[in-house]
């Protein structure tokens, strides 16, 4: 039995369950002897130890099992019989003051909040939209030119030609010995021979750039190096370094023709150009697709936030913050780094997890209330416009619909995109135009 339900917070909620002692030793005895069937003990025949035996050897675990059992079915008969939506899991602790012959536990717990979403038609959302034009192909060209990039040395005659005066400028690529020194004296990293790189990309700091360029192979210099005071090397943060560099090698790069061999190494079979860039545009247009849906989709998320009141239950704050601290572990583990001595402090993504769980329980609720689960043509289409980016479709639909988890992923991004449509027909919508370069270079969190 439980008594009346009391409430300590919005959330937080308490009940007192009661159960006979004689209960829990009837079934305790009752689990003995089935153990005892089968219990083996040396000197003994399966089946024919003696009971006092089987319960100094099981009767502890056999004990804690009955006790679990049956506080869990008590409590959940108490949470049914008082229509409570528990959120999480109860903390039970015994009490002292049980009545005679009577087992007494407290059970603290919360219960999902109501969900009160506002009017959806008096919100604002403003979406964005974006173009693929020429330059954005051209761009991508480019890009892709230079992944096939070939260096030659610089100044010296060949097929291609030599590349201009035997000068470092920036694109080309150039192999260095440096050594820098602070107050005379050299540091940690301050050192390396043969060290390549190319000029113009960003990779060194700006002053070590400027002084190589101009350079010819042979030639050194010396210049002074301020490291800024966030840089990553906390042993020269903020301090000035004197620099001595020697350029040994000096190569320019040539990139391949925008010709009909080069749309061939793109997959392109016939060699055409105007299909190689139909096919960049294509693909460049889906990236697009995703880009703007995400960030509608937060536009719409931010409004849903703002028009919704509700309490969030700490321990589904507690739980998913979790989550994500364990994957982060396991994704920087993943990269080769070190996470056995790395602490991975559940506060640090209390925020980010108390945002999940808010939109979580908004979203149940409109899809509860709107009738907008995913359809099995909706996962479906959805699977097959994932597959058109690979070479054989058929393989994504298997790889999708064997596995349940990764069915249930797609059907939780259909349920989302059913939400932000039906969000979006309700509420006051502006759409802004956004640069090819702002939308791609974003990354909304979703």
């Amino acid at each position: 039995m439980a008594t009346a339900v009391e409430t300590l917070d919005k959330l937080e909620r308490r009940l007192t369950i009661t159960f006979p002692l004689s209960d829990v030793r009837s079934e305790v005895e009752k689990r003995l002897k089935k153990q005892a069937k089968t219990a083996k003990a040396p000197g003994f025949r399966p089946g024919k130890v003696p009971l006092k035996m089987v319960a100094a050897q099981y009767g502890y675990q056999i004990e804690s099992d009955v006790l679990n059992d049956r506080v869990g079915r008590a409590f959940n008969e108490a949470a049914n019989e008082n229509q409570l939506r528990v959120a999480g899991f109860p903390k039970i602790e015994p009490k002292e003051d049980a009545p005679e012959g009577m087992l007494a536990f407290d059970a603290t717990f919360e219960v999902f909040p109501e969900v009160v979403i506002g009017d959806l038609s008096a919100i604002e959302v403003e979406t964005v939209k974006a173009e693929v034009s020429d330059a954005e192909i051209d761009k991508t060209i480019d890009i892709l030119r230079k992944q096939r990039v070939h260096y030659h040395t610089k100044g010296e005659a060949g097929e291609h030609g030599d590349g201009g005066e035997p000068v470092a400028a920036n694109g080309d690529r150039v192999t260095v010995d440096f050594v820098g020194v602070i107050d005379g004296v050299e540091f940690p990293g301050g050192k390396a021979e043969d060290y390549a790189f190319v000029l113009g990309e960003g990779r060194m700091l700006p002053e070590f750039e400027a002084a190589t360029v101009g350079l010819k192979v042979g030639e050194s210099k010396t210049f002074p190096l301020a490291f800024p005071a966030d840089y990553h090397g906390a042993d020269v943060a903020g301090k000035t370094a004197e620099f001595t560099i020697t350029l040994k090698k000096l190569e320019w790069a040539h990139l391949p023709q925008v010709d009909e061999e080069f749309a061939k190494s793109l997959g392109i079979e016939d060699g055409s150009i105007e299909k190689m860039r139909a096919d960049i545009k294509t693909n460049l247009e889906r990236e697009v697709n995703a880009r703007v849906k995400a960030r509608n989709k937060e536009a719409v998320m931010d409004a849903l936030v703002k028009v919704t009141e509700m309490d969030v239950p700490t321990v589904m704050i507690q739980q998913d913050s979790e989550r994500l601290a364990e994957q982060t572990r396991q994704d920087m583990a993943q990269r080769g780094m070190d996470v056995k001595s790395m602490p991975f402090p559940t506060e640090l993504f209390a925020e980010k997890a108390e945002r999940r769980v808010r939109l979580g329980l908004i979203l149940s609720q409109l899809v509860a209330d709107n009738s907008l689960q995913a359809t099995q043509e909706q996962v479906k289409a959805q699977i097959e416009d994932f597959a058109q980016s690979y070479e054989d479709p058929k393989e994504v639909l298997k790889y999708y619909y064997s596995d349940r988890r990764r069915l249930g992923e797609v059907e939780s991004l259909v349920l989302e995109e059913n939400v932000v449509n039906y969000v979006l027909g309700k509420a006051k919508v502006s759409t802004k135009a956004v640069a090819f370069d702002e939308l791609m270079g974003s990354n909304p969190q979703g």
